[in-house]
Parts: C-alpha cells; sequence; structure tokens
C-alpha cells in the first residue's frame, strides 16, 4: 500500500473549502464508501478522531459469512445478501480472504424448532439447544441462499465415530457433526485500509485521514475539523455528510446538531489462546457451537495461536468499553462445552480485545434477537445543517460493499449524478505482497506508506504483532526504535509512545510484554 504522507494530505485539507461528500468514520464503511464513489469520480473526504479501522472493525470475529444463525431470527433476506457478498469477497480479494470450513458439534435430534417461530414472530425467548434436524434443515437452505455464484462445498453431516476419530478431544456425548463452509479475514484491518488506499489510486479527488475529529457546525453549514495531534483547526463545507461512526453515530450526530438515538451497541469480546493441545484439537477450521446460554460461540486456529469468541452484551459508552474479567471466563468455560477433557485456563490467554457493534437500538429481550443487518437512516437539509446527513447504522463485516454500494446511489441522486461502474466484480487491494512481519526494513516500510501516527497503529492494526504473542519487550524496543528514525520522532517523543502504547496494551489487550524473546528473531 502507498498511502499519502500525512503533511501531504494535511496541505491538501488546508486548501479544501468545499467537497461533495465528508464521510466522519474510518471504519470498514466509511472505508467502503470512500471507494464507492471513488470509483464513480465523485469527490470526499473522510476523516476518523482515531486511526483508520481502529473500532468494531479491528474488533470482528475475523468471519466473513452469510450468517447461518440469523434465518432462526427470519432474516432470510439478509442470509442471502450476506452469502452473495461472502462469493464476491472471495473473488474480489483472494490475498486476503479465505475458505473456512466451519463444523457445528450436535447433541440432539429435534430440539430447536421453537427458535425459529419464535424468533420469526418477534418474540425472544432463550433459544433452545439446536437439534440435527433443525441444523440440517438450515444448512440446505445455506446452501441453495448462496446461488449459482457460490464457489465453496455444500455442506455435509458426519457420524459420531467418525467424528471423534478426526476430533478425539470432542465431547463424547456429541451425536454427530455438521460442516459447512464460509470464508474468514485474517487481518481485516489491512483489508480496510486497502479500501482507502484503492480509494485513493483510483481517484484523485479522494482524502482520507486520521487522527481528525469532528468539532462542530459553523454558520453557513461550515464543519469544523480538528487535528487531534497538533489542535489545528480546518473548515470544510460538504454537499452530503455521512456518518460512518458505527457505534458513535449518536454522539456525532450530536456534533452536527441533531440529537437522536439510532445505536443501540453491544459489545463482543474475544479471546487469544495459547494452548497446544487447544490448538491441535480444534483442526484446521472452525468449530461453531452454542453455549448454556444457547449463544453461538466460535473458535478457530489464527496467527499461530487460537481465536474464541464472543459475547454480546448492551453497553453505553463505547470510549470505555474493554473485555472484563467475566467475559473472560464466560468465554473459557464455553469451551469445555466441545472439549471438556482439555483444561484451559486464565494463564493461556496470551491476549483479549473488545468492540462495540453499531446495532440499532432495540427494546429486544436477548441481545441475539437484535437485527445485523444495515439500514442507512437520512436526515434532510435544515437551518442548522444545510446538508443531508447519512447515518450507517448496524452492517457486518460481509456486507460492507453492498451497504456502500447503497448509501452512494442515495448520494449520486443527491448530487444529481448517475453510477458509472459497479463494484460488485472490481478486485480490492492485492497490488503488493503482506509484508515479512519479522523483518524491521518491511515494518520500516508499513510505518512510512501506510498512515502510521502511533506506535499501536503499527502493532494493533497494520501488522499482527501485538495479539498473537509476538511482541517482547526486546522486540517493542527494536521496533519502536526503528518506528522513531522513520517517523522523525525525538527521544521523547518516543518514550510517549513506548509508555502509551505499553499501556494500552495492558489495559485494553491484557498483553504484558515479557522480557524473554521466544519470539523470531527480526532481521533487516
Amino acid at each position: 500500500m502507498q498511502l499519502p504522507l500525512r503533511q501531504n494530505s494535511l496541505e491538501r485539507l488546508r486548501a479544501l473549502r468545499t467537497v461533495d461528500v465528508l464521510i466522519i468514520g474510518g471504519g470498514i464503511n466509511g472505508a467502503g464508501l470512500l471507494r464507492e464513489l471513488a470509483l464513480n469520480g465523485v469527490d470526499a473526504l473522510l476523516v476518523d478522531k482515531s486511526d483508520f479501522a481502529a473500532g468494531a472493525t479491528s474488533a470482528s470475529s475475523r468471519m466473513i459469512h452469510g450468517g447461518l444463525r440469523y434465518m432462526e431470527n427470519g432474516e432470510f433476506r439478509l442470509v442471502r445478501e450476506s452469502l452473495r457478498e461472502r462469493n464476491r469477497l472471495l473473488k474480489n480479494a483472494p490475498h486476503a480472504v479465505k475458505p473456512l470450513p466451519t463444523t457445528i458439534p450436535i447433541f440432539s435430534r429435534w430440539s430447536g424448532f421453537a427458535n425459529v417461530f419464535s424468533g420469526s414472530f418477534g418474540n425472544s425467548p432463550r433459544p433452545a439447544p439446536r437439534g440435527k434436524a433443525l441444523i440440517k434443515a438450515g444448512l440446505m437452505l445455506y446452501d441453495l441462499f448462496a446461488g449459482s455464484d457460490n464457489v465453496l462445498p455444500h455442506h455435509y453431516l458426519t457420524s459420531r465415530e467418525s467424528a471423534l476419530k478426526i476430533r478425539p478431544s470432542l465431547n463424547p456425548d456429541v451425536l454427530c457433526t455438521a460442516t459447512y463452509f464460509d470464508a474468514w479475514v485474517a487481518l481485516p484491518e489491512r483489508l480496510c485500509i486497502e479500501l482507502i488506499d484503492d480509494a485513493i489510486a483510483v481517484h484523485p479527488g479522494s482524502l482520507a485521514l486520521n487522527y481528525i475529529s469532528l468539532e462542530g457546525v459553523v454558520t453557513q453549514g461550515e464543519i469544523i475539523l480538528r487535528d487531534v495531534l497538533t489542535a489545528e483547526k480546518f473548515t470544510v463545507r460538504p454537499q452530503v455528510v455521512v456518518n460512518a461512526t458505527g457505534a458513535w453515530i449518536d454522539l456525532a450526530n450530536n456534533a452536527l446538531g441533531e440529537n437522536t438515538r439510532y445505536i443501540g451497541g453491544t459489545k463482543g469480546s474475544h479471546l487469544i489462546i495459547d494452548h497446544p493441545e487447544l490448538f491441535a484439537a480444534t483442526g484446521d477450521g472452525q468449530v461453531f457451537y452454542e453455549n448454556a446460554e444457547g449463544r453461538i460461540c466460535i473458535f478457530f486456529r489464527l496467527h499461530g495461536k487460537v481465536l474464541v469468541g464472543s459475547t454480546d452484551i448492551r453497553v453505553d459508552n463505547p470510549e470505555i468499553e474493554a473485555c472484563d474479567d467475566g467475559e473472560i471466563a464466560y468465554i473459557l468455560e464455553s469451551v469445555r462445552i466441545v472439549f471438556p477433557a482439555i483444561s484451559v485456563g486464565r494463564e493461556h490467554v496470551v491476549a483479549h480485545f473488545c468492540g462495540v457493534r453499531p446495532l440499532p437500538a432495540s427494546d429486544a429481550r436477548l441481545t441475539g434477537r437484535i437485527s445485523r443487518s444495515h439500514i442507512c437512516r437520512s436526515l434532510l437539509s435544515d437551518a442548522v445543517h444545510p446538508w443531508p446527513i447519512h447515518a450507517m447504522i448496524g452492517g457486518k463485516w460481509t456486507t460492507f460493499r453492498a451497504f456502500a454500494a447503497q448509501v452512494a446511489d442515495k448520494i449520486f441522486i443527491q448530487l444529481n449524478l448517475h453510477r458509472r461502474v459497479s463494484s460488485e466484480a472490481i478486485p480490492i487491494g492485492g497490488r503488493s505482497p503482506e509484508p515479512d512481519y519479522s523483518s524491521l526494513n518491511a515494518l520500516a516500510s508499513i510505518a512510512a506508506t501506510e498512515a502510521v501516527v502511533h506506535l499501536d497503529d503499527l502493532l494493533l492494526r497494520r501488522t499482527p504483532l501485538a495479539l498473537y504473542g509476538r511482541l517482547s519487550l526486546e522486540r517493542f524496543g527494536a521496533i519502536s526504535a526503528c518506528v522513531s528514525r522513520v517517523l522523525g520522532w525525538n527521544d521523547a517523543h518516543l518514550a510517549d509512545e513506548r509508555v502509551r502504547t505499553s499501556t494500552l496494551l495492558a489495559t485494553r489487550h491484557g498483553v504484558t510484554l515479557a522480557l524473554s524473546d521466544q519470539t523470531q528473531p527480526l532481521h533487516p
């Protein structure tokens, strides 16, 4: 990737007085929209108060999927759309999105049909265990909804005897297993930034800046933006504003002069586990199961460890949310349902992460009943803001392109334009190979060309180094010194960055930098 230098982008922002579209939020929805507009020649400015992909975009389960369980809620349209978009991502971003065989342990024959009826008619009882007949019916529909463009195999069932041969540590109470195919993305943060890189490469009127916050609205419809690093302020007058801030949508709307309650976020936490026996037992695919409360959980191998998740808890303030001790215990307990003989404890957790899903506000008793679909809520221009505001609510990683295309079509109408290009079959990124994360020279090139501002941008969102047991104290020191040289930090700035990042890793992710270096050594 080759994002412009920050100083060059800031110079462009200082000279910018008007812009067709201002996108607030640099997560997957905002990045997808920037690319959609760029492909159709529309000038757009994207800003984010933090780093690109710093919110829920980087805290997902890494799955690119149709949403098998959404059918219980009667969301068949969402499942069809998601499967179409999954198929497109497998074709358009094969360097990043890979097939993922997924196995469901099944412990009963007939239970669970009440879940479908209650979900379809809007009731919200605690779901009963899903039995073989229900899962088989659901997977048949899932394969059907994938359509003629499906590039993955169809599902199949495996007997108890064969399932235990494949995974000897599997719960011996299992009746059988069902295996179907979805997809996953190992580094969603990089794919998100590749969308921004695509937009800038294809259209010179695209501009994206991280660490630029929304301050408010002044007279005549000008919006004030602020550089978080220097406190410098900028004003810009857009024709259309898009609020793609995810869980922060209502807060951003308030800064734009609108009092809304669109978002009812839930936090989802995941654990990164270093446990050789669990790693071996997991196998090459994903295990997809339900815990004692009926919530769907998953685990699969990721960067040499095992990713396990997740929770689904209502939250009010996305700024302060983190994975807590109760969630860690909850997730660890769920693993025992699948592999009861494998002892997995807190000592095996090398890191954790948490994101707030930007779900629509809902009175549903169970968070699992809240729709995972996406909707664009539009606020017409008025005396306070003489431009419309489109709020991108909900959605999921898999459907970002479809969501962006739908919002772009609204914008084209307002700008009296017509769509020139469909993004359905256009490749995403992939113009350069994934960096060698053990090379200081490669890490320096990430730091120099991928809009890295803080050390944690590099360690958490440009590479997988921080969360997967790859970061010793020695490595941390060598990498931070390398980044300091590339970005021109003085000794005081470097010291501040080291404190900032080590504190963030410890408090938000449970990562403590060890003195001994058991990781692969760095090389030039």
